[in-house]
């Protein structure tokens, strides 16, 4: 999920990684926990509350350290492998149930929208006959974004324990002229992943809630990642508390929040490590077939230092390899994570994003270093262990 004044910047920054092919990667050891703690420490200096950091290799070891104070009300330690909201991680779970649909021949990537929702997409330059699935996958679409309707900073302190059903957020969206003819140009769009979502619970005839959870959660043994339920404010388990800055300059706790808002573009709750576990499955072959990773590794150009969109995935380089994964921010929540060259897969969550840091949130070069800071350490550690 991203919020408008950030929307192009944090695309950025929210990668992961995986090379693939017959080219042998040296291994990358897993560094030591201390090794881990310190880096993650050197990024409290900066504000943040906490850092959650989770280190997974190809083997399924894992090194999880968590630095900071989880509850700046009682001042308690941020919990090793808490549950945290995942924000644009989502996308690349959908993505994987949309794929999985075209595995068992229910979707076609290329065939338009209003095949499978009939009528629903209608605006001013918007017509469901002319967007295909792939391009809602990939953000060549056009369709207009609602999230700066719905998540500025200045109201989103006041609104967020409110509840928005997927039909209210497309509707902010199709009140605006299209952004452009579908296919292109690449923007990054989360209207796009409400309207996959849509397309799920049409095709299956069950919610997107409970496709994630039987096609990846389940078959994955994962125990801490989810799908919120219409009108869930709470993390169901242990998690440390997120903050954001409001429109007065205060860093208050939204951990609370509904995050109907973000839906199948941003609503989701994992943890690092499941996280971890997630992309390499993902990466690996073990979700979808040979085709369908295949269609997902197809990327075009975003336009940002060498990377690549491709089906609900980001390609981009790292100093040691190819990168893919996804990353999200979503109001108390920063993930940056990846899967190295050699397979071994990093998570890294901070609880507040990087604009919440900056009183000026004009200030587009200290919001943009931060998220570089969060890059500099996910690539440190994954090239030099």
């Amino acid at each position: 999920m991203y919020q408008k004044f950030s929307s192009r910047l944090v695309v950025a920054s929210l990668v992961g990684a995986l090379s693939v092919g017959a080219i042998a990667v040296p291994s990358v050891a897993s560094p030591p926990s201390d090794t881990l703690r310190t880096r993650l420490a050197d990024l409290l200096e900066v504000g943040y509350p906490a850092v959650l950091g989770t280190v997974t290799d190809a083997h399924g070891g894992s090194t999880a350290v968590a630095v900071g104070t989880g509850d700046r009300d009682h001042g308690t330690p941020a919990p090793v492998n808490g549950q945290v909201r995942i924000g644009s991680n989502t996308k690349t779970f959908v993505a994987v149930v949309v794929m999985q649909l075209v595995d068992e021949g229910s979707v076609q990537l290329d065939e338009p929208v209003e095949t499978y929702l009939p009528g629903l997409l209608r605006g001013e330059g918007i017509d469901g006959a002319r967007i295909t699935v792939r391009q809602l996958l990939q953000h060549t679409s056009g369709l207009p974004e609602y999230t700066d309707s719905v998540a500025q900073v200045q109201d989103f302190i006041e609104i967020r324990k409110d509840h928005h059903g997927p039909r209210d957020l497309l509707d902010i969206a199709l009140a605006k002229p299209a952004a452009f003819e579908p296919g292109t140009r690449f923007t990054y769009t989360n209207t796009n992943y409400i309207v996959l979502g849509m397309l799920v619970e049409k095709v299956t005839r069950r919610t997107v809630n409970e496709q994630i959870d039987q096609r990846i959660v389940q078959p994955l043994g994962l125990r801490n990642t989810y799908m919120p339920n219409p009108g869930e404010r709470f993390l169901r388990g242990t998690h440390p508390q997120g903050y954001h800055r409001d429109a007065s300059g205060e860093v208050v706790d939204v951990t609370e929040m509904d995050p109907g808002w973000a839906w199948a573009a941003g609503a989701m709750v994992s943890t690092p490590g499941e996280l971890n576990t997630f992309f390499q499955a993902l990466l690996e072959g073990s979700l979808v077939s040979e085709e369908a990773l295949a269609e997902m590794r197809n990327t075009i150009d975003m336009g940002q230092g060498g990377q690549e969109y491709g089906l609900g995935i980001i390609k981009k380089p790292l100093g040691c390899g190819e990168a893919w994964g996804h990353g999200g921010t979503i109001h108390g929540y920063q993930s940056v994570n990846a899967v190295g060259p050699d397979g071994t897969a990093m998570t890294l969550v901070t609880t507040a994003i990087p604009p919440s840091l900056v009183e000026d949130q004009t200030d587009g070069e200290r919001i943009m270093s931060l998220f570089e800071q969060l890059e500099d350490t996910l690539e440190t550690t994954l090239c030099q262990g």
